[in-house]
């Protein structure tokens, strides 16, 4: 554990809340968000995140510098599979551009929330039970061959158990009521299409967090230094979003760029706690390694993506 100063937990808060106000008012109008538009935005967050890393590498040590922006950018890169999800619920709901902001901006709100939970428990787990690493680490090795067997792509929007229970709690319309999430039918409330959506986003969100909290958890079990570093992934996630919406298709390779990824994290755990529980002896992988090898292999998958774009593609070329 890092010795983190409780004023810096005070700015990281005040970041967080005043980011989100601005990005609530920014967009307190429904509009279609165009590419110049999601790509300023995205930078500014990754400016945000990089600054913030800084203070951290200044404030709490090089060690916890490294292991923030390894966890950031491990966190980034798994969030693009969050994206292509994204994408397949706002299809299957059919959710006009115009409101899809809207959606993810709450999405992010609970993601915050969930994540916080799920890591501070997992920070817990870790700290008093070693051995569970082994357990992160099989579920790892378990979401790469799904990721390799393209068995990752099977979420169905309509029937998550979110939006289930949802149809349970509330009557949900069919027609979307412009932004509104509820409107009043017959002297009741009904929601909109746009309610079950958030719904869907946050189960999304939970199915994920199944992956990305070991992971994270490998490079790290400080809790400042895993939420922080989460968090500022996941306030960039609606901008990336956009920015990328129309170019997913063309990063074919990713996917087995993120697999490589998750087996090697999970190899990393199984090492880690085999250092701890078994011998000394066993060599841990430094979070300076893990670093470059995260960088290093999303560079590859990206370059290797726009070198030999899909076969459909390059035939409409």
């Amino acid at each position: 554990m890092h010795d983190v100063p409780f004023w810096l937990w005070i700015v990281f808060v005040v970041i967080v809340v005043v980011s989100l106000a601005v990005d609530l008012f920014a967009h307190r109008t429904a509009h279609t968000i165009g590419f110049r538009e999601a790509t300023a935005w995205s930078a500014a967050w990754i400016t945000l995140a990089v600054l913030f890393g800084g203070v951290v590498f200044l404030v709490v040590g090089t060690d916890a510098g490294v292991e923030y922006t390894t966890a950031w950018l491990l966190e980034k890169s798994l969030s693009v599979d969050n994206l292509f999800v994204f994408a397949l619920i706002f299809s299957y709901f059919q959710v006009p551009r115009a409101y899809q902001h809207r959606v993810l901006f709450l999405g992010v709100l609970g993601a915050l929330v969930f994540r916080g939970l799920f890591l501070a428990a997992g920070v817990a787990v870790v700290s008093s039970f070693t051995a569970v690493l082994y357990v992160f680490a099989a579920i790892l090795f378990w979401s790469t061959y799904k990721i390799l067997k393209g068995e990752d792509e099977s979420f169905d929007p309509g029937r998550s158990v979110a939006v289930r229970l949802l149809r349970k709690v509330i009557p949900v319309r069919d027609e979307y009521a412009g932004p509104h999430f509820f409107v009043k039918e017959a002297g009741r409330r009904v929601a909109t299409p746009l309610l079950a959506v958030v719904a869907a986003i946050e189960a999304a969100d939970l199915v994920f967090a199944v992956d990305s909290v070991p992971a994270v958890l490998a490079v790290s079990s400080d809790v400042f230094i895993v939420y922080t570093s989460n968090a500022f992934a996941i306030l960039g996630l609606r901008a990336l979003y956009f920015m990328l919406a129309g170019l997913l298709d063309r990063f074919h390779y990713l996917s087995y760029g993120l697999a490589l990824i998750l087996g090697f994290i999970g190899v990393k755990l199984v090492l880690q706690a085999t250092h701890e529980t078994v011998s000394t002896a066993v060599p841990e992988i430094p979070s300076l390694v893990s670093l470059a090898v995260i960088v290093v292999v999303l560079a590859a998958a990206i370059t290797v993506s726009v070198l030999r774009p899909p076969a459909e593609q390059d035939e409409n070329a």
